[in-house]
């Protein structure tokens, strides 16, 4: 069998490739890999908080790595943290690297580009498949998930902090996708086939953040240039606070 990482964030589409993954005989998923703000112990993007992410990760039964970053964080530091992280990765002999990534063809191109560096190769079980297909098959597997954090320029602050079900779904815009590929809500999976039980939350409030875009002369950061350009970039986002039991 082919000794594998997964990239593990919480989410359904992780979820979902983690399962399929544990279907396939030629490989041996045995680690999740998740970045983590070190500052606010909150999974990066997702905003969810470390504990739940330990709870889920028992409920999984697999092992977890999580790699740390600031919440400031430069392109050169987060770049000097990961080339750690993957040698530390190789040295244990993970040839494969999984992620749930479904269409965004430049994130799998950087993704690729990176593995390769280090010789290994990327593993995408959802790729290119109907979106709508994925979030069925999710649903009908018996999958349970709950938004966490959703774009503010795409959807409103009743969106975050609901079930993923097929009355989400039908409520969602025309112009969202349905499983929000391209970054407009963001979940976490709290029941599933392959959780050994349910991870038990409360709901706790909800905030919407946002985020201020600036130039800086030593990385490699997004230089902000006018506030029409401004707009094309994703800064408002409403979080929704989820409470371990």
């Amino acid at each position: 069998m082919k000794k594998t990482y997964f990239n593990w964030s919480s989410g359904k589409d992780a979820a979902l490739a983690l399962y399929k993954m544990q279907q396939n005989p030629d490989y041996d998923v045995s680690l999740l890999v998740t970045t983590v703000n070190e500052d606010y112990k909150r999974v990066s993007m997702h905003g969810l908080r470390k504990e739940l992410l330990e709870k889920q990760i028992v409920s999984l039964e697999l092992p977890l790595q999580t790699i740390s970053f600031p919440a400031n964080v430069t392109m050169d530091s987060y770049s000097k943290t990961m080339k750690i992280a993957m040698d530390s990765l190789i040295e244990k002999e993970y040839e494969y690297a999984v992620f749930g990534d479904i269409f965004l063809e430049d994130l799998k191109e950087y993704r690729d580009s990176k593995l390769k560096e280090v010789g290994m190769k990327g593993i995408y079980p959802l790729w290119k498949k109907d979106t709508k297909e994925v979030i069925a098959e999710f649903l009908e597997l018996g999958f349970k998930a709950i938004t966490v954090c959703v774009n503010s320029k795409m959807l409103g602050e009743e969106f975050v902090g609901r079930i993923i079900d097929e009355q989400f779904i039908k409520d969602l815009p025309e112009n969202v996708d349905v499983c929000g590929e391209n970054g407009e809500f963001h979940t976490f999976v709290f029941d599933g086939p392959n959780f050994s039980k349910p991870v038990d939350f409360t709901i706790g409030e909800k905030t919407l953040r946002s985020y201020t875009l600036h130039s800086n002369d030593d990385d490699n950061c997004y230089q902000s240039k006018d506030k029409e350009e401004e707009k094309n970039y994703d800064t408002s986002f409403w979080y929704c606070d989820l409470i371990p039991k």
